[in-house]
């Protein structure tokens, strides 16, 4: 895996994947806009889309009648620096029609502890938690 980052101005930088996708990505300025997501967001982002990835994955494979996940991510980092991660909690939200709950843990548990290699990498650092609901799209 190969990327590119290039500073465009100020705070501002253009990252670009070896897949040839771009995104713009930044601290704040100094009149207090920011041009993007900050490196570090992007990694909190990058770690909620790969266990979102996973564990879409295992309920398709499974045969549950998945129709959305979304996870919310609450983080905190360290006071020093580096400023790593220190806590990350992931609430998953799946909805679908009879979703099974017990599945939506199994696969949640199996992406955050075996499958997903940004929380692998995450958890040299931060303490990480997750739950869960399930939200049943008949209702």
């Amino acid at each position: 895996m190969k990327a590119r980052v290039k500073w465009a101005e100020n705070r501002t930088f253009i990252g670009k994947s070896d897949t040839g996708h771009n995104i713009v990505f930044g601290t704040k300025e100094d009149d207090g806009t920011t041009p993007g997501p900050s490196p570090m967001e992007l990694v909190l982002i990058g770690t909620g889309g790969c266990s979102a990835y996973d564990v879409i994955s295992i309920l398709e494979k499974g045969r549950e009648p998945v129709a959305d996940v979304v996870v919310e991510l609450d983080a905190d980092r360290a006071d020093a620096t580096p400023a790593v991660f220190t806590r990350i909690h992931m609430h998953f939200i799946v909805t679908g029609r009879g979703v099974n709950p017990e599945k939506v843990a199994r696969a949640i548990d199996l992406s955050v502890e075996k499958y997903c290699s940004a929380s692998a990498m995450m958890a040299k650092t931060a303490e990480i938690t997750h739950d869960f609901e399930v939200v049943d799209s008949a209702a």
